[in-house]
This record gives C-alpha cells, structure tokens and sequence, in this order.
C-alpha cells in the first residue's frame, strides 16, 4: 500500500482497498450516520460488487446510480439526487462515496459539497483517467450549456482509495483517455518520466501501477503548492484550453463523434504544443516528438476549416482568460511548462491547421 498525503486527506493505492476502506470507515464510524453510494451502470456492474463483498457498511448503503457519459454532468440531474438525498434522510453527518469515472468524481464531489452546505465524500475511481486526474486535487463540478466544468467548487474528498485492477473493466478507448492525463503530467513536469511514458507498454499493468503513483504524486505536488489554482496549479491546464473546446464541441454537434476527455486533450496538447513553439521556444525537435508519439497513439479527429471560429468563441468561455485575452499554459520545453501566456486567434487557428496537417502526413 502507497500513501500519498495531501492537504488534508490522502490517497491510498493498493491492491486491496477494501482493507484501507474499512479502516477509514472504522476510524468515522461513530461519525457517519448514513451512507450512500454514487454510480453509473458500469460501475455497479463491475466495480461495486467486489467492494460490497468486503465492506460491510456498503450492504447497508443507498445506491444512487446515474447514467455513464457526459450527458449527465448537469445541474438538473443534481437536482434529482439532491431530492433523492433528502428523501432518504441524508443529513450533514452522511457519507457519499463515489464510484466511478471522472464525471462521478466530479459530479459527486459537488453533490456532496453543496448538499446541506457540505458532506464528507470519498472517491473510488476506476477509470484511468479518475485514478490519475478527476479524482485527485479537489476540484468539482459540472457542465453548463455544454461547457465543461462551468460551475463548481474547489473541495477535498475525505479521502481517494485508488486500485489499478478495476482497468481490467476498461477498453483501450478508455485506457487511452486517461492515459492523456498522464502524458500531459510528464510533459509539465518530469522530462524522464516523459521518456517511461514514451515506453509505456499498456499489457503491463505492474507499469500502469508505477505510472498511477508517479502521476499522483505529480498533480498533488502542484496543487499542494496551489489549491485554488491562483498560479503554478495552472500548469495542469496544458492541452485543455484548445481540448475542453474540441469536446464541447464534439458535444454540441449531434453529426459529430463524441469524444472522450483524453481523446479531446490529445488533440489539444498537439495544438498547444505548436502554440508552445510559436511563443515558449519549446525546439522543433521536441515539438515532432510530441506530436509524432501522440498522433500515433490516438485516432485522428477531423477538424474543418469552418469549426474554428465556433471552437475559438468556446475557448473564450474557459475559466483561466483574463481580462479578454485567451490564456494557455505552454511549454519552454519537456518538463517546464510556463502560465499566463496568450494566443491571438489567428495563432491558434494555425494550431488546429497545424495538427490536421502533421495527421495527414503521419496516418
């Protein structure tokens, strides 16, 4: 078992979390007077019967399941879990436990905050992506009009039980998003974890369990140092003003594929990338490596001359622009990554060219 501690709770990764888990619930017991577990279908189906089989206070918990995929990241279904909780008679001593992918940790984490101005939660993530990113640094939330994480709070779990086995229960489309996450932490911070990541090999789970704690440890690291994303936690946003814009998009457009977080970053952080060059001096070198390791692992995304001005007005909505300038973080070269840099339209138009062109010439 790894501990990793953060401002004031901690992630556990083990192998058997159902032991960390009843230790935790052991310590608050006398704390908790209620359960209640936050799902989608897959979740339930795969990921919560080995966790109720060892945890005894889960048989006794109230299930409160959703439907998978971004389309249930709103406020109105919030509302119906708000109604549900208090039908239930949740009160501010009751424990949300969210199982899940990035949009239960996100989504759950925000129930909890809100309800009755705030319950303790837990995330148990099983996806890649929750396990590396959603699930850790206490940012929650929802969409809005389709835009990603237009409202929320900034509040800690209880505490974050991660165990590499639930991938197991993934497809590569999913290993695949959320490992965007955990190119985007070697390429802002470690240049040797950037050549692990170059190595990966995805039939070796022993690897995803280094990869896991090394990602972790990097996020919370960051945000340790900058909770509210007030400065250096901005570094964590490379890929996502051009990629949260190209998944609300993808969203938007019923003619379009729907894409996932990771698939959407990728994207981005080729993009970002070329804008890195352009304004940081990230070398060309090292702007074909990235490019080339990215683009041969991820599926191409069609860009079309006439989305770029919509997927420009999207980047105008992203929370980190100031005073109406569209704000990037960028690199100066693998592992340093630079905040507070801005784009003009026409330059990031170039970017999105820049990545339709370098697919062609690479697929």
């Amino acid at each position: 078992m790894t501990e990793i501690r953060s401002t004031n709770y901690s992630v556990f990764i083990s192998d058997d979390i159902a032991k960390e888990i009843n230790r935790f619930l052991k310590a608050n017991k006398s704390g908790y007077s209620k359960v209640f577990i936050f799902v989608d279908e897959n979740s339930l189906k795969y990921c919560y019967p080995p966790l109720v089989e060892k945890i005894t206070l889960f048989k006794d918990a109230e299930i409160i399941e959703i439907e998978s995929g971004e389309g249930s990241k709103t406020i109105d279904v919030c509302i119906q879990i708000w109604s549900a909780l208090s039908e239930y008679g949740a009160d501010r001593k009751s424990l949300f436990v969210n199982i899940g992918g990035g949009v239960i940790s996100d989504m759950g984490g925000f129930i909890a905050s809100t309800f009755k101005r705030g319950i303790d939660f837990i995330n148990i993530p099983t996806t890649l992506l929750s396990q590396v990113d959603a699930s850790v640094g206490g940012k929650v939330g929802v969409d809005m009009n389709n835009l990603k994480n237009e409202i929320g709070v900034f509040n800690n779990p209880a505490a974050v039980f991660v165990n590499s086995n639930f991938l197991n229960t993934l497809d590569k489309r999913q290993i695949l998003s959320g490992f965007a996450e955990i190119i985007k932490h070697a390429l802002i911070a470690d240049a040797n974890y950037w050549v692990k990541v170059m190595n990966a090999d995805f039939a070796d789970l022993n690897l995803f369990d280094e990869l896991i704690k090394t990602s972790i440890y990097i996020k919370n690291t960051i945000v340790m140092e900058d909770p509210k994303e007030q400065n250096i936690r901005r570094v964590l946003n490379f890929g996502h003003t051009i990629g949260h814009a190209i998944e609300t998009f993808s969203l938007e457009n019923e003619n379009k594929k729907h894409l996932l977080h990771g698939e959407a970053i990728a994207v981005g952080m080729v993009c970002e990338a070329y804008l890195s060059h352009k304004i940081c001096k990230l070398s060309a070198e090292e702007l074909r490596e990235i490019t080339q390791f990215i683009i041969d692992k991820y599926k191409a995304v069609k860009l079309d001359a006439m989305d770029a001005h919509r997927l420009i007005e999207l980047m105008r909505h992203d929370k980190k622009n100031e005073k109406g300038e569209i704000s990037f973080s960028l690199l100066s070269s693998i592992g340093k990554c630079e905040i507070n840099k801005s784009a003009k339209a026409d330059l990031i138009i170039d970017s999105l060219k820049y990545y339709t062109e370098q697919v062609k010439l690479m697929k």
